[in-house]
């Protein structure tokens, strides 16, 4: 084996052999296990933020459910450990995966999106989880590698705000093909952490799909007059900045309040509203990947 492949073998620190062939140089059957999961998943989808209570969570669900309703098989792996709010988002609060010793099978949505999500298997939602990093590693890694996920078009990746263990986990499981989807509100307290998830993505070496501005200006139901409630256009500077794609703006609506609370994902019931309508403006670009 050689020093480049030694480096990335977990019996590295105790080999004897290290850049020179030895009978300890096995193939890792975890590892095996779950490229051979990555080979069955077209596209791979993380959605992250360096701001919390941007509306990652809202924005991953509806680009899952679109995806779906446009003939994809998709997939949507919630790795927010802390605030797992998937299952509520799709109204599958109730649902437990099926397990066994080798695998997991997700909880199905729909004919064609499968979810998974650490929100399915706490035993009551006043539950602390109370876990450090390597727990969360191991957990995203398993629902990787252990789910039964099947032939996918799509996986969609919901993260946690920041650049910490579950997001940089989810990448570097994922690999150096995985886009990015970075989710902001127009206010500069906010673009200024997301500004860091774009530098962050680079560092890795994975591409930014593009930048969403969420709650960019409230559309008056009344008499259709767009107000800037937390200013707008900072999203949309902030790609031109940092020169990646900029997906689109989703404007304050108090139906996405609405459907998420009940567990309906507004790109499914209102496709035709003002938001609907911008919702499917951003998935157009994902759509695009499995064209190309």
């Amino acid at each position: 084996m050689s020093k480049d492949g030694c480096k990335s073998c977990g019996k590295a620190p105790t080999c004897g052999s290290v850049g020179k062939p030895s009978d300890n140089c096995q193939p890792n059957p975890a590892e095996e296990k779950l490229q051979g999961k990555l080979s069955r998943i077209k596209h791979k989808i993380v959605v992250l933020s360096g701001k919390g209570g941007v509306g990652k969570s809202t924005v991953s669900t509806n680009i899952a459910v679109a995806l779906s309703l446009a003939g994809k098989k998709v997939g949507l792996l919630d790795v927010d450990v802390h605030g797992p709010s998937i299952p509520r988002l799709l109204s599958l609060s109730a649902e437990k995966p099926h397990i066994t010793r080798d695998s997991i099978e997700p909880v199905p949505y729909s004919s064609n999106l499968w979810v998974m999500s650490l929100g399915f298997m706490i035993p009551s939602p006043e539950d602390a989880v109370i876990w450090r990093g390597p727990a969360k590693i191991g957990m995203i890694k398993q629902f990787v590698r252990d789910v039964d996920w099947g032939d996918l078009d799509y996986l969609v990746v919901d993260c946690p705000p920041g650049t910490g263990d579950e997001p940089l986990t989810a990448l570097q499981t994922l690999g150096p093909g995985a886009w990015a989807v970075i989710v902001t509100t127009p206010q500069d307290v906010a673009v200024d952490d997301v500004r860091r998830s774009v530098t962050f993505c680079r560092q890795l070496g994975n591409p930014v799909a593009g930048i969403v501005e969420n709650m960019s200006g409230f559309v008056c139901p009344d008499c259709g007059t767009t107000h800037d409630i937390f200013r707008s256009g900072g999203g949309q500077a902030l790609a031109r900045e940092m020169g990646v794609p900029f997906l689109g703006k989703i404007p304050i609506d108090p139906e996405v309040v609405r459907s998420a609370d009940e567990g309906f994902p507004l790109v499914k019931i209102h496709p035709d509203s003002p938001t609907g309508k911008a919702l499917s403006a951003i998935i157009a670009p994902l759509l695009a990947l499995d064209q190309g």
